[in-house]
């Protein structure tokens, strides 16, 4: 029963009309990239939602910045790292002049001139941030455009076919069924790429962006625990 369904989708196939044929040809492009998208998209979101976990299992139980970034070293996918790191040089060169200028009191006011301020930090995490939340987003565009796009292009193979049934009407001695068949099966066919190249875009387009946005939101936890840090060594 299976095989005769696999035969019966081959044969309306190649009976499809050149535009139709170019149009399912357009879609099950968008559909492969699609695919492609979602299944890298998901396999690295997963893996950023473990060791987001373990990031903030290590930082929460660390006793200085050296000592979580030791520790976070073999941390490779989540962007909570390359954040951290960004704060925590900054803050530990501004550890750094503030023991020099206790040792120099003579040249204390230039040395703290030179510090790195928590607006300075603020920025450097931010633009970090940025980036990296640049980087998870990539290729989702396609995924957008994927899911906005191919209903009208299944649309499109859905009108040629109806315009070759009303020509198949037109140019017939009788109005039977094989006269109006090769355009209804054209449209049908092509509404159906057309949604299932759609349906799963729309899907995981919208999973994506629900689980980066987490990913912002822990960024922002994490630039708000360091900015804590940096206004506890002012004191």
């Amino acid at each position: 029963m299976f095989i005769q369904a696999d035969i019966n989708v081959i044969t309306i196939f190649q009976n499809m009309s050149p535009v139709a044929k170019a149009v399912v040809g357009v879609l099950a492009v968008f559909s492969v990239g699609s695919w492609g998208i979602i299944l890298s998209k998901y396999l690295l979101l997963r893996k950023v939602g473990r060791e987001s976990e373990r990031f903030w299992k290590i930082f929460n139980k660390g006793q200085s910045l050296s000592e979580i970034s030791t520790a976070c070293e073999t941390l490779q996918f989540t962007p909570l790292v390359p954040v951290f790191n960004a704060g925590a040089e900054l803050l530990q060169s501004r550890s750094a002049v503030a023991s020099v200028s206790e040792r120099a009191r003579g040249a204390a006011v230039a040395t703290v001139k030179a510090a790195p301020s928590i607006s300075r930090l603020q920025r450097e995490m931010q633009r970090a941030a940025s980036a990296q939340l640049t980087a998870i987003e990539s290729r989702l565009t396609f995924l957008a455009t994927t899911a906005s796009v191919t209903p009208f292009i299944g649309l499109f193979g859905t009108v040629w076919g109806v315009l070759v049934s009303f020509n198949g009407l037109a140019t017939a001695t009788t109005a039977t069924l094989r006269a109006v068949a090769p355009g209804i099966a054209d449209a049908l066919v092509t509404t159906a790429f057309g949604l299932l190249a759609a349906i799963p875009a729309v899907i995981f387009y919208n999973q994506f962006v629900y689980r980066i946005r987490n990913i912002g939101g822990q960024l922002d936890d994490l630039q708000a625990e360091m900015l804590g840090i940096a206004e506890g060594t002012d004191q």
